[in-house]
């Protein structure tokens, strides 16, 4: 392999269908594609590749002096304008299908690229450098008169087009003279004309993303913003079983050249609150329903202690290696399969899944609501709770080398016996009323004991212990304080204080087992503009709120971390975190939709701002026009 000026960057954009998803830069190169399944061997593998040139599929047009990528508005379908220096311009649009065929969700493990000439005689070559076993350049492949197949490992991937096999295959350049199509996917003849399929496919996916988008209840405020983060939402979602992905990928440092590199493509319990929340909000319901369904088949997998996240099949999640044949993002390694975390204690799961459960409980809009039995089976975890509220865990942020009694491990073990004694009333359930609340009592007088520091004037991230912590913010949100405590008033103050760097918040300030941290967690941002919104300083947590969207990248999507000093984002794309972070925060601080007629002058100003057209959902025929340029599709 020879080195490239090309660097991997965070500037992608996702494409996906409920199976598998694929991130692209904004040279229409695919850098990172998981199959047959998002959390799949990666057949492209660019982004983690270093210097080395492999792992990924590209569109290289002759003189190119300009690319410039965005979606079709509220879609998951990419369109990239290539421009040659004579001229000559080509459209590459990507999008893995996804609609309704014979009353079934179709979804397949398949990627499906669109390469128009618009203007000139274009002059391109056709890369496909698949990789298997995390890096390994897959061997020599066989190919038909219409397709070329890749033995990636056990797996065979196919490449089925109407451009002639051997351009690809020896990466010649040639006269793009009509439309092609790519369709990458599982070892499978496809019947028919291709170009025709594609065009269907097209259309049909087209239809289903807008029409999903169609069915959200955003807020009247960012509403391009919002939607994008749904989208965003969706793409991390297994369909098959409800589960939702942390992120896409995996082992994208948290910060430049720190070993904290992490394999983002499982489900996490804790996220269950946040995520579900999201769905409702936006009145996302089916998305919401599959969610909760994977919950609850966790929820019935057994007396055992749970875990702090699963696969997104829930008995599926590997233990964690490094990637010898992957050199990092950027260079910056380890690459990592799996995740240690999986074996550490963490007793927050426990309310996560019940607080998540609770929805079940108390929304009309579910074919299946809870019923007894499912509470009894939550009982079961509340009890769990109950007994380890005062064991030492690793704590929301699943520290390797330490155990303590965190604060946010208490609150959440409080949050399971709270919501069972709410549950238990609402089923007319009094002994077991009584039960859960005395549990929730004795818990929550502990933790106002031992977790608020009069010194600090804050609640501390663990018991007994001074060190801040983030994850505080959240006791209004899960019912534990008030807004307007005065304990709580003080928490934000100091947090405030102490832990924003630049604007940005980090979610602690302490060494660790890797050292002090350096990047700010986005996840944390948003709870502390929820928690500024909820003791009366709105127009501060608005302020915050759109700083943060002007730091999503070029696609509307945010990481796990933002780095202080540079505004760069860090950490696994698209984060579940950020993008639910962010949906439920513009929904709290959003005007009504009554205030876009009724409002000031200034404040129909602000909300006209704030709904003009998302970055990266800009419409391509806009580019053409400025260019002369029609655009043929």
């Amino acid at each position: 392999m020879t080195a490239s000026s090309y660097r991997s960057s965070l500037d992608v954009a996702a494409i996906g269908n409920g199976r598998v998803a694929a991130l692209i830069d904004k040279g229409a190169r695919i850098v990172w594609w998981c199959f047959p399944r998002l959390d799949g061997d990666p057949v492209f593998c660019r982004l983690l590749a270093g210097n080395e040139e492999k792992g990924f599929c590209d569109v290289v047009l002759e003189g190119q002096v300009s690319a410039t990528s965005s979606y079709v508005r509220n879609t998951c379908i990419l369109e990239t304008i290539l421009i040659s220096d004579s001229g000559a311009v080509v459209k590459v649009t990507d999008f893995a299908p996804r609609f309704w065929r014979y009353d079934r969700s179709f979804h397949p493990s398949q990627l499906v690229r669109r390469i128009e000439p618009l203007r000139g005689l274009p002059r391109i070559s056709v890369r496909i450098r698949p990789t298997h076993g995390y890096g390994q350049v897959a061997p020599s492949a066989s190919h038909g008169s219409n397709h070329i197949r890749y033995m990636c490992g056990s797996t065979a991937v196919r490449v089925t087009t109407d451009l002639a096999v051997s351009y690809i295959e020896h990466e010649t350049q040639f006269a793009l003279t009509h439309p092609a199509t790519l369709v990458i996917g599982p070892d499978e003849p496809i019947e028919g004309s291709i170009d025709a399929l594609s065009r269907e496919f097209l259309e049909r996916t087209r239809d289903f993303w807008i029409g999903w988008v169609r069915g959200l209840a955003v807020s009247y405020e960012w509403q391009p913003e919002i939607i994008r983060a749904a989208i965003s939402l969706k793409l991390c979602t297994f369909e098959e079983t409800g589960a939702i992905t942390a992120a896409l990928t995996t082992s994208i440092p948290e910060a430049p050249n720190t070993p904290r590199t992490w394999d983002y493509r499982f489900c996490w319990l804790r996220d269950a609150y946040f995520v579900i929340r999201a769905l409702n909000r936006l009145g996302a319901t089916q998305s919401m329903e599959h969610y909760l369904d994977y919950i609850t088949t966790i929820v019935g997998d057994g007396k055992s202690a749970l875990k702090p996240f699963y696969g997104i099949v829930h008995n599926d999640t590997a233990e964690e290696q490094i990637a010898p044949n992957l050199r990092g993002y950027q260079g910056m390694g380890p690459v990592r399969l799996g995740n240690l975390a999986s074996g550490q204690l963490q007793h927050d799961a426990y309310g996560s899944v019940i607080l998540g459960a609770t929805q079940m409980f108390i929304d009309q809009r579910l074919p299946r609501m809870g019923d007894i039995s499912l509470f009894r089976e939550l009982e079961a975890l509340g009890e769990q709770a109950r007994n380890l509220y005062l064991e030492p865990d690793a704590g929301i942020w699943e520290y390797r080398g330490r155990q303590r009694i965190h604060t946010h491990s208490a609150t959440m073990c409080w949050v399971a016996c709270d919501r069972l004694a709410r549950i238990a009333k609402l089923l007319g359930l009094a002994d077991r009323v009584t039960y859960w609340a005395a549990a929730a009592e004795r818990i929550r007088a502990e933790i106002l004991a031992r977790a608020w520091s009069e010194r600090r004037g804050s609640f501390t991230g663990a018991f007994d212990h001074q060190e801040l912590d983030a994850s505080v913010l959240l006791l209004p949100d899960l019912g534990f304080l008030p807004a307007d405590d005065p304990r709580f008033i003080k928490t934000c103050n100091t947090i405030g204080r102490e832990l924003m760097r630049n604007g940005l918040m980090l979610r602690y300030a302490a060494e660790d087992d890797f050292g002090l941290p350096e990047a700010a967690f986005l996840a944390c941002q948003f709870w502390y503009i929820d928690a500024l919104a909820s003791i009366g300083r709105a127009d501060e947590a608005r302020d915050i709120f759109n700083e943060i969207l002007k730091n999503r990248n070029s696609f509307g999507m945010l990481s796990e971390d933002l780095h202080p000093a540079t505004g760069e984002l860090w950490g696994n794309l698209p984060q579940t975190y950020s993008m639910a972070g962010l949906i439920n925060s513009g929904m709290t601080l959003s005007r009504k939709w009554e205030d876009a007629w009724t409002g000031s002058a200034a404040e129909r100003h602000d909300i006209k701002e704030s709904n003009r057209q998302s970055v990266g959902d800009n419409d391509i025929s806009a580019v053409l026009a400025g260019r002369g340029v029609r655009n043929s599709l």
